[in-house]
């Protein structure tokens, strides 16, 4: 299951400001340094939207308080309807960004456990693990700038197209199929990092939602510097904590 849904709208974020002088790492991986929670599942679901919510503001929340807290997913898909999400029919990470600042919180992934279907909103504030003030839409299309926000700001939320056999059957490998689309997007996902292969290849440290079984333990490596390859770089976001 995918679920994400199309961008009819003008984004809306806070724009993108590029940080100077910055000597980018050859490799970037948030993984060692204890931001990006244990792999998930978003089952029959089409919830990727909020796992790709939930895991960069549970990086950005690490950066500012130095504990790592699984979030809940399942709170987006109860609470977020009136900002545009539609639950396991999909959703997009930037109205979740708006519900958790609005209701000022998100709860704890242990004391809103995911269900994998949607249900009655049980928003507690005693159990708040994070909040944000708004979120950074990374400019559309920039892999330069995707690529120095891994560097500098954390986990960043990311979709691609993941309508292809060949991703939903990855094992290893850079990803990069020719038939991949740049626009036509319908999974979100999380980037955790970046770097090259012995070959030279480029590529994005990607956190899926299918469980540990599918692709590398449940992560793929998507080709970077390939003309924005599936889309990876048109629509990346983070929270502002």
């Amino acid at each position: 299951m995918n679920g994400l849904l199309r961008v009819n709208r003008t984004r809306k974020g806070s724009t993108w400001i590029e940080p100077q002088s910055v000597n980018l790492p050859r490799h970037v991986d948030w993984r060692e340094r204890g931001a990006v929670t244990p792999v998930k599942n978003q089952g029959h679901c089409g919830s990727c939207w909020s796992f790709s919510t939930t895991g960069s503001l549970e990086g950005q929340m690490f950066r500012k308080t130095g504990k790592l807290v699984s979030l809940s997913e399942q709170n987006l898909i109860d609470c977020s309807g009136d900002f545009g999400n539609k639950g396991c029919n999909g959703g997009l990470m930037d109205n979740a960004f708006d519900y958790i600042r609005e209701n000022r919180g998100i709860d704890t992934e242990q004391s809103y456990p995911y269900e994998g279907k949607m249900g009655k909103c049980r928003y507690s504030r005693k159990h708040k693990a994070g909040e944000d003030t708004g979120f950074v839409d990374i400019p559309s299309g920039d892999e330069l700038a995707l690529t120095k926000a891994l560097a500098t700001v954390g986990p960043i939320s990311i979709a691609v197209d993941a309508s292809h056999s060949s991703f939903q059957f990855y094992h290893d490998g850079v990803y990069d199929p020719p038939e991949c689309d740049n626009h036509t997007l319908d999974h979100g996902v999380l980037a955790v990092g970046y770097g090259t292969t012995e070959e030279g290849d480029d590529y994005y440290i990607v956190k899926n939602s299918w469980g540990t079984t599918w692709g590398n333990e449940g992560y793929i490596l998507m080709a970077r510097n390939v003309d924005n390859e599936c889309g990876v770089a048109t629509q990346a976001s983070y929270p502002l904590v």
